[in-house]
């Protein structure tokens, strides 16, 4: 590849699958290394552009650990041609990848505080790198609750994960339910209704918050009754993104560009756009 194509934005680099995991019938994660050349680092929140040769290039979110270097790792879930393609690539294919772009969950401001990590479906993917920072870095931050729904048990993400951070004594987990089948004994019901469990000093408390957008909606209002301000409550947004770099619009939110301004964008500057509904 020539050094004009390195140097622009716009171009993939090629990346191989070095593993494919199948978390879910729809749901999988890959581990790409880089063809030729090193691994950029990345913070906790940041996404790619995965572009599936042939077909399209879509923005999925970091889900691997930021502290180990030399992969990404994407969860990716098949809902259309290109998210589809991508998450049927065994090891040893090549995709394209640029990145990484967008703003970082504030795991670094957040210590010294509680920290409320909320999460909804596949809204664990984006939140997963947080969840590694602030596990492997315990002893700076207060009080940790991760609070997470799925539709259903069949489409618990992570499971096993989940049940390793559940044994940590100083991590508190909560998983809920929308719809129970009869071997599920845990909460059943939206996730916001996990938050007055929580056990945080709202006062001094980081929120981050990943899901469908209703899912967020709901759970910023009730952070908001919970006494957390609006500027300790952190989302990731998602949107049509094709650029990456503030160039194409598709992204736009408000004043805002996704892709440049987010994905991780505090409540107290776009909730008077995020209560719109089609911004």
């Amino acid at each position: 590849m020539s050094q004009a194509a390195l140097l622009d934005p716009l171009v993939p680099l090629a990346y191989r699958v070095r593993r494919t995991r199948r978390e879910l019938p729809d749901i999988a994660t890959l581990e790409l290394v880089p063809v030729a050349g090193e691994v950029p680092a990345f913070l906790p929140g940041q996404f790619n552009m995965l572009y599936a040769f042939g077909i399209g290039e879509v923005a999925i979110s970091m889900s691997g650990d930021p502290a180990q270097r030399g992969v990404f790792v994407h969860t990716v879930r098949d809902v259309g041609a290109i998210s589809g393609a991508i998450s049927r690539l065994g090891a040893g294919a090549i995709i394209g990848v640029r990145g990484p772009y967008g703003t970082a969950w504030p795991t670094t401001d957040a210590e010294g505080s509680d920290v409320l990590i909320i999460a909804g479906g596949l809204g664990l993917a984006p939140l997963r790198p947080a969840i590694y920072q602030v596990l492997a870095n315990r002893a700076r931050y207060g009080h940790v609750a991760i609070l997470y729904g799925a539709r259903s048990p069949s489409e618990i993400l992570y499971r096993a994960e989940l049940e390793r951070w559940r044994r940590q004594l100083d991590v508190q987990l909560a998983v809920t339910v929308d719809h129970a089948d009869a071997s599920w004994r845990g909460d059943v019901g939206v996730v916001p209704k996990l938050i007055p469990r929580a056990g945080f000093d709202p006062t001094n408390t980081i929120a981050l918050v990943c899901g469908p957008e209703v899912m967020m909606r709901f759970t910023a209002t009730a952070l908001l009754g919970a006494g957390v301000p609006a500027e300790q409550i952190h989302l990731s947004m998602e949107r049509d993104m094709k650029c990456a770099i503030g160039l194409c619009g598709h992204c736009q939110f408000g004043p805002d560009f996704v892709c440049k301004d987010g994905p991780v964008m505090r409540y107290d500057r776009i909730a008077g756009f995020f209560a719109v509904r089609e911004i």
